[in-house]
């Protein structure tokens, strides 16, 4: 019976680390792709900086980045309980 709380602690963590990190990472995808979309239009009507300017990303915000630590804790935490629930079934 024990065995079943730890596989139910799994997958709450599991389905919680998807639940905070999907949302980061997809407005992250979004942003890369806008910015993506600048940037050719600009090169493609001459106006792109000139020489080594590099690409217009600026990664993840502060905001994303905690959230991510935050899936990926969870994720860890998930991990952990399926392997406690191995050890104790």
């Amino acid at each position: 019976m024990i065995a079943l709380l730890w596989l139910a602690a799994a997958v709450l963590a599991a389905a919680a680390a998807v639940a905070v990190g999907w949302p980061a990472w997809r407005d992250y995808r979004t942003r890369e792709s806008r910015d993506l979309n600048t940037e050719r239009y600009l090169a493609w009507r001459g106006r792109a900086p000139r020489g080594g300017a590099g690409s217009m990303s600026e990664g993840f915000t502060l905001a994303e980045r905690c959230r991510l630590y935050v899936a990926a804790a969870l994720g860890v935490a998930a991990v952990l309980c399926l392997a406690v629930f191995f050890a104790v079934s």
